[in-house]
């Protein structure tokens, strides 16, 4: 495993395991083959109604916490609820979280940045963060912040690898973390010829070498699967390195393509959706 130091000092695993649109059963079955197969980052959010699960898998795994890597979100309809982040501890079964984010630019963030804050210096949280959000809104939380937000989690994959906004990220102390990192599964990009060849000369999958090119790009990087086979997969991939030459032709895959496009209207219906995060299983 590979790890970041974020800017408090917190060390971070690049290499985690998603819950994105799992269910919780099948939450808990990937985080157990996860944390259980030598990955220890597990990301979650009050959304995604598996935050219970997660926590379960988490204590059948065995690991003491120390070793596990906990990442949630919290939902823009809990920003100004002042016992969201008690709550989302009692779900996850845990008295701390090592990473908080910011899930959606939506409503009143910045009462649920404030919120996190307090969480942070009450020892409930390691590190806070953001996601989905742009330069000049990540200015305004800079801006306004007592503590620093560590990492940006954001669409990042081949086709769209966002240089630029890392070199932003850099220069304020964060870190960047790509979710849909395999481009929402896209057959077109996974099976891109440079990676069928690379895959060819390593060993790997074509899916192993889009990884690796994350890791090798300072990308944290959170696959989500359902498969105990496809999870051990992206877990083996420390073992080689892609020299400069083949980083570079992967580079000029970029094109700005994205599976995601953040609209004013989306965000304001992400406002007013409140999760059932109590009645999940």
């Amino acid at each position: 495993m590979e790890y970041v130091t974020l800017n408090n000092g917190v060390k971070m695993p690049m290499l985690g395991a998603g819950t994105f649109l799992m269910s919780p059963d099948e939450a808990e079955a990937s985080v157990y083959s996860a944390l259980t197969g030598g990955i220890g980052l597990v990301d979650t959010a009050n959304a995604y109604l598996n935050e219970k699960a997660v926590g379960r898998a988490m204590a059948r795994s065995g690991l003491s916490r120390e070793d596990i890597f906990l990442e949630t979100k919290l939902w823009p309809s809990f920003y100004e609820q002042p016992d969201a982040v008690d709550r989302t501890l009692e779900r996850l079964g845990t008295d701390y979280i090592d990473l908080l984010l910011i899930h959606q630019p939506a409503g009143n963030y910045v009462a649920g940045y404030r919120q996190m804050e307090a969480a942070y210096r009450a020892g409930k949280v390691r590190a806070i963060g953001l996601s989905n959000m742009t330069s000049e809104q990540i200015l305004e939380i800079l801006s306004i912040c007592e503590v620093k937000p560590a990492v940006l989690q954001t669409e990042v994959h081949p086709y769209n690898q966002e240089r630029g906004f890392k070199k932003f990220l850099a220069l304020e102390g964060m870190h960047i973390q790509a979710w849909y990192p395999l481009g929402h599964g896209d057959k077109a990009l996974i099976n891109e010829p440079v990676f069928t060849r690379l895959a060819e000369k390593y060993g790997k999958s074509n899916v192993q070498i889009i990884l690796r090119w994350h890791i090798q790009s300072g990308d944290i990087v959170i696959p989500g699967s359902k498969s105990p086979a496809h999870i051990a997969s992206n877990a083996d991939i420390f073992g080689f390195t892609l020299t400069e030459s083949e980083m570079a032709e992967i580079a000029a895959l970029d094109s700005g393509k994205r599976y995601y496009e953040s609209m004013p209207e989306k965000l304001a219906s992400y406002a007013a959706i409140v999760p059932d995060v109590d009645g999940q299983k």
